[in-house]
């Protein structure tokens, strides 16, 4: 029994020593570390401690981020839009058909098809504003918009602007809720984002991701003025998306989702939204003007490349080279040439086209605009007065609507934007339509006269002198739809 206990302190006093033989040898990281080894331990502080993080395999994800709150804010005030538009026959079959029914009083039994398309839009206002994009409800003879909520009310367009891809509908309603905007110029990329839209008529739908980049010009609207700024996203965005909210964290509407960039039709990673600050800019200017007021610094530029930030004298590749200023324009008159170099507009950093029309884009025709250019190794600034594109500082307004008893139908005016995107210099457009000469020809809302008898049409004074001389005679109208289609119709009285 002495012997066993004897082995068993024997034992413990072994395994004590090996313990204290150990420590000893262990590299000392307290206080008696030296100054090397002390930068060498916070080198491989990464997280400080202060930060919620939870540890994978893989990576170290933040936990403090909600996405909750931002969903909450957003979804009930993202509609889905529905629209229908009539798809017309050639301009054979509506010339000769309506010739027909003119003649004989009988309404051509073969009715047109009906196009349905989908979309969504973001409330801006409690009393039914609703922006979306121009290509969700271009040529539309009916909206019907959808809340979260099931109740279905019919819109009307207030205006659009096809340079931006966007629109202005409003329905009759109190109390809405609505989105606030945030200040799209100072998000970051790789920050998280909400996409939220409404494209299968249930409810909002809400998915996450991160600004993957900005300014990104993809080239889809088709004109040298069009502002192509996009931010890009991989936050999930399918067909019927279009017109939804990108919001942040906070719940801010910071763009419109307008594009993805995709082969199948599907999402493939690459989502594009109008910035916000643009989107509240074009909204304002169809509020109040009925019209987009674009503004233009008066320069044609090109993009810096190595060879070119040589010849200017940079030893790097920022800013955008200026090739040629416009005579009448607000560059020339306030003193930039032709090789100065924009570094930045009222103080936002300008590396490429996309971003300069991003940042002029926010402006209107009259508005004063500092600009950093780069001229002989010195950085020089110039306050520049910003015109429209007719050299002017005057703002566009819509003339007032007006009925045509001749023709049945309530005409306007075709926006700059509009006659631009459609090729043509001059129109009226038919906002109602009622009983008379054109219902019974077939021709419906949106259709655009152009001319009458070869006469052009610009204005009312312009249609009824075309209409009053040719009283007892055949008269010919001629024009197109938003969808570009041309349609030739003719009467007599």
């Amino acid at each position: 029994m002495r012997d066993s206990i004897k082995n068993i302190l024997f034992g413990l006093l072994g395994g004590g020593m090996v313990m204290i033989l150990f420590l000893a040898l262990q590299p000392k990281h307290n206080n008696t570390a030296s100054d090397n080894e002390l930068k060498d331990i916070e080198r491989l502080s990464v997280q400080p401690e202060s930060l919620s993080i939870h540890r994978t395999a893989f990576a170290s994800v933040p936990q403090d981020v909600d996405f909750v709150d931002a969903a909450d804010r957003t979804v009930n005030s993202v509609v889905h839009i529905r629209t229908e538009m009539t798809r017309r026959g050639s301009s054979y079959d509506d010339f000769f058909g309506s010739l027909r029914e003119y003649l004989y009083g009988m309404p051509n039994q073969a009715r047109p098809n009906v196009l349905v398309g989908f979309g969504s839009g973001v409330v801006l206002s409690d009393d039914g504003y609703i922006v979306t994009n121009n290509h969700v409800v271009e040529g539309a003879e009916k909206i019907e918009v959808t809340f979260n909520d099931r109740r279905q009310l019919n819109a009307v367009v207030i205006g659009n602007d096809p340079s931006t891809d966007l629109a202005l509908i409003k329905v009759e309603a109190k109390d809405l809720p609505f989105l606030v905007f945030g200040d799209s110029d100072k998000t970051k990329v790789g920050e998280w984002v909400l996409a939220v839209g409404n494209p299968f008529n249930l409810t909002s739908t809400v998915t996450a991701g991160i600004i993957s980049a900005k300014a990104r010009n993809i080239n889809i609207l088709g004109s040298r003025s069009s502002i192509e700024s996009f931010i890009q996203t991989d936050a999930v965005i399918n067909r019927g998306n279009s017109g939804g909210a990108l919001v942040n964290t906070l719940g801010e509407l910071i763009g419109i989702n307008a594009a993805i960039a995709s082969h199948t039709g599907v999402y493939e990673g690459y989502s594009f939204a109008i910035p916000g600050n643009i989107v509240r800019k074009v909204v304002d200017d169809l509020i109040r003007y009925g019209e987009p007021q674009r503004a233009f610094l008066g320069v044609e530029i090109r993009e810096m490349t190595t060879d070119l930030a040589k010849e200017v004298g940079q030893d790097v590749i920022r800013g955008v080279y200026i090739a040629k200023t416009t005579d009448n324009g607000g560059a020339a008159a306030a003193g930039i040439k032709s090789g100065d170099v924009i570094r930045r507009v009222n103080g936002s950093e300008v590396n490429s086209l996309s971003q300069l029309l991003e940042v002029v884009g926010q402006h209107r025709p009259g508005d004063k605009v500092n600009v950093e250019v780069f001229r002989k190794n010195k950085l020089v600034n110039f306050d520049v007065i910003i015109k429209n594109q007719s050299g002017t500082t005057d703002l566009v307004k819509r003339e007032e609507r007006f009925f045509n008893d001749n023709l049945g139908a309530t005409l306007e005016r075709v926006s700059a934007s509009d006659k631009k995107s459609l090729g043509i210099q001059h129109g009226l457009r038919i906002s109602e339509i009622n009983d008379g000469v054109l219902k019974r020809g077939g021709i419906s809302k949106g259709f655009i006269i152009t001319t009458v008898n070869g006469k052009r049409i610009d204005s009312r004074e312009d249609l009824e002198s075309a209409l009053g001389s040719q009283k007892g005679q055949s008269t010919r109208i001629q024009g197109v739809y938003p969808n570009g289609m041309k349609i030739s119709f003719e009467f007599v009285g």
